[in-house]
C-alpha cells in the first residue's frame, strides 16, 4: 500500500537525518490523517490507495501554484522550499499518463459513450476520472477533452 511506503520513507528520512525530506513526508502524513478524520462520518470510503493518490495530487497542485506565485513575487527562497516539497510528493505519486496515452484514453471513452459535443463533456470527464483518475492531472485532461469534443 502507498501509505506504508510513505511511513517507511519517514523512518528512512529520520535515520538519515534528512530534515527537509522528513518535514515533507510528515506534511503528507498529516494531510492523510486529516483526510481520514474527514472521512470517518462518510457513508462510503474510497480505496486507501485512491485516497492517498487524491491527497498527493491535491498537495502537488497546491505546491505548483505556490511556486508560481512565489516566483512572480520575487521570493525565490520560498519557491525553492516548495519545489523540494513537490519533488518528495511526486516520488509517491503513481506514474502519470503521457499526453498521447491521455488522448487515446479520451478517444476511447468518447467512442464508448457516443459523446458528440460539449454537452457530453461532463460524462466524458467523469468516466475518464473513474478509469484513470490516479494517473492524470484532471485540469489538463479536461482541456484535452474539451479540444476533442469541439
Amino acid at each position: 500500500m502507498l501509505r506504508d511506503t510513505i511511513k517507511a520513507a519517514q523512518i528512512t528520512a529520520m535515520k538519515a537525518g534528512d530534515k527537509p525530506r522528513l518535514a515533507a513526508v510528515r506534511l503528507i502524513l498529516a494531510k492523510l490523517k486529516d483526510k481520514d478524520i474527514e472521512l470517518r462520518t462518510a457513508a462510503n470510503v474510497p480505496d486507501d490507495d485512491l485516497l492517498v493518490t487524491d491527497v498527493l495530487q491535491k498537495m502537488a497542485k497546491q505546491r505548483r501554484e505556490s511556486i508560481t506565485m512565489f516566483e512572480q513575487g520575487g521570493r525565490q527562497e520560498l519557491a525553492d522550499v516548495e519545489k523540494a516539497e513537490l519533488a518528495v510528493i511526486e516520488e509517491f505519486m503513481p506514474a502519470q499518463m503521457s499526453e498521447n496515452d491521455t488522448n487515446a484514453a479520451i478517444a476511447a471513452i468518447i467512442a464508448e459513450l457516443g459523446a458528440e459535443g460539449m454537452k457530453d463533456m461532463g460524462k466524458v470527464v467523469g468516466a475518464l476520472k473513474a478509469k484513470h483518475g490516479g494517473q492524470l492531472d484532471m485540469g489538463k485532461a479536461s482541456g484535452l477533452v474539451k479540444a476533442a469534443l469541439s
